[in-house]
């Protein structure tokens, strides 16, 4: 439920405020989550991924199809910035539920 972006313990509450923010308490059963902190995860986790798709698709475009340089400069900004900001969101929300999941139990 998580990956949807809800609670990672009711799965009804929105896990974020706006595109990447985590919202303070869940409205619907008011778990905590203003703790909680994915860190530099899943920012890592865009860099590796997406340099590497982008690196591959830029070769494969330039090597089979050789357009000029300007198809490359509007593309792969077009395409790496969304594609960036979803694999943030994903890997922050599995991040929140994967702490939230494994939590030592008091």
């Amino acid at each position: 439920m998580a990956l949807a972006g809800r609670c990672p313990r009711c799965g009804q509450g929105r896990l974020f405020d706006g595109v990447l923010a985590v919202v303070p308490r869940c409205a619907a059963c008011g778990l905590d989550l203003s703790a909680q902190d994915s860190g530099d995860g899943p920012a890592v986790l865009g860099i590796f991924l997406l340099g590497a798709l982008t690196m591959i698709g830029a070769f494969l475009v330039e090597f089979r199809l050789e357009p000029p340089i300007w198809v490359h400069a509007v593309l792969w900004p077009t395409l790496l910035l969304p594609a960036a900001v979803l694999t943030m969101r994903f890997a922050k929300a599995a991040l929140i539920a994967l702490h939230w999941r494994h939590r030592p139990q008091a």
